[in-house]
């Protein structure tokens, strides 16, 4: 009897001393892996931070507000097409396609979207400014007079005798009626232009005050339209297509990025080009990237916008044959000569001056199709 019951003590010890072992043995687990988790969740927070710093931050400038042709920047925004190529890219709207220039110029923005034949001028009236066209995204510029039938206006050059035009004096497109006027033989000695600010030149045209403007096709028709003016009481007469062989606007790089970074300038052209294929591809989602960032635009008028840009301006004949983003030597030589038309050169550029193709993307990747 009591050897069973001193068996019975060392059972039970046992059985404690068991227990015990186990508590331990699971709370000894237990601290590993919390221990473990924590070294995982430290790992992911470092290499999260270290992603974070190997984003290139770029700040990039737009020509104009969050319309429709921006598009292809917003769907590679969206996209997270810059984030895939090591860029953190920051988009601010602007007031024209100047200022982009002015911007990379002085050091603020790393990039822009900006017409290249301000860029010509500006380098020749700022001797040292080092800023190229590393990409092309208007094949056609979108420079234009948009004037009415019912003013008499046609798509005859004729019928521009004797008009008054409304021509506001910062217009990139006014800019370019000296060239307009050579190529085409124009007399404007019977013409009337008038200085218009921007916020009235489309409203002087549709209450008559005018007969054509000057302007970009793309806002100038589409302001019209939203003004109750027919759509066949509008004509549209791009300088494309009477002999202004100039290109339109570009991605202008800062020659200190470009040589500091120029893995993050190829990374940005590649981002650029997969959203300008999208665009192409679906330009109704691609408006959908735009709206979100313009809260008073609409949709139905940005897509109008849209598609006129692509089909007159990006996705011309030549691109499609020969891939988006470069250009035609033989062309872009003859559209310096029309630059000069404008203003005396300082000293005449070479198109190695202006512009690079060393920044693009292999032309199978530049595809539009």
């Amino acid at each position: 009897m009591v050897e069973n019951r001193a068996d019975g003590r060392k059972s039970a010890t046992r059985l404690r001393s068991i227990k015990t072992e186990v508590t331990v043995m699971f709370a000894d687990r237990s601290t590993k892996v919390r221990w473990i988790k924590g070294m995982l969740a430290g790992a992911a927070v470092l290499l999260g931070s270290a992603a974070a710093q190997a984003q290139t931050p770029v700040r990039f400038s737009l020509d104009w507000r969050w319309e429709g042709p921006a598009a292809p920047f917003a769907v590679a925004l969206d996209k997270g097409y810059f984030k895939a190529e090591g860029l953190d890219v920051t988009i601010d709207p602007a007031a024209g396609s100047r200022e982009p220039i002015s911007r990379v110029a002085s050091g603020t923005y790393d990039v822009g979207f900006g017409d290249v034949n301000s860029l010509v001028r500006f380098r020749d009236e700022n001797p040292g400014t080092e800023i190229k066209a590393v990409m092309v995204i208007y094949d056609r510029p979108p420079f234009a007079i948009i004037g009415r039938k019912s003013r008499g206006v046609t798509k005859e050059v004729s019928s521009l005798k004797g008009r008054t035009i409304g021509a506001p004096a910062a217009d990139g497109a006014y800019a370019q009626w000296p060239i307009f006027k050579a190529v085409n033989k124009i007399d404007d000695a019977g013409m009337k232009f008038e200085n218009v600010g921007f916020p009235v030149r489309e409203p002087m045209l549709a209450q008559g005050e005018v007969d054509a403007v000057f302007g970009f096709s793309m806002s100038s028709y589409i302001n019209l339209k939203s003004r109750g003016v027919p759509a066949d009481d509008i004509v549209v007469m791009l300088m494309s297509d009477y002999g202004v062989d100039l290109y339109g606007n570009t991605i202008i790089v800062s020659q200190k990025f470009a040589q500091e970074k120029p893995e993050a300038v190829k990374g940005l052209l590649r981002a650029i080009m997969k959203g300008v294929q999208d665009t192409v591809k679906d330009p109704s989602s691609a408006v959908d990237a735009v709206i979100k960032r313009n809260d008073v635009a609409k949709k139905d008028v940005e897509l109008e916008r849209l598609r006129m840009v692509l089909d007159q301006n990006m996705i011309t004949p030549w691109v499609k044959q020969n891939g988006f983003g470069g250009i035609d030597k033989e062309r872009f030589a003859r559209a310096l000569d029309q630059i000069g038309l404008t203003f005396t050169y300082k000293a005449k550029p070479t198109l190695e001056a202006v512009f690079t193709e060393e920044f693009l993307p292999a032309a199978d990747q530049r595809k539009v199709n």
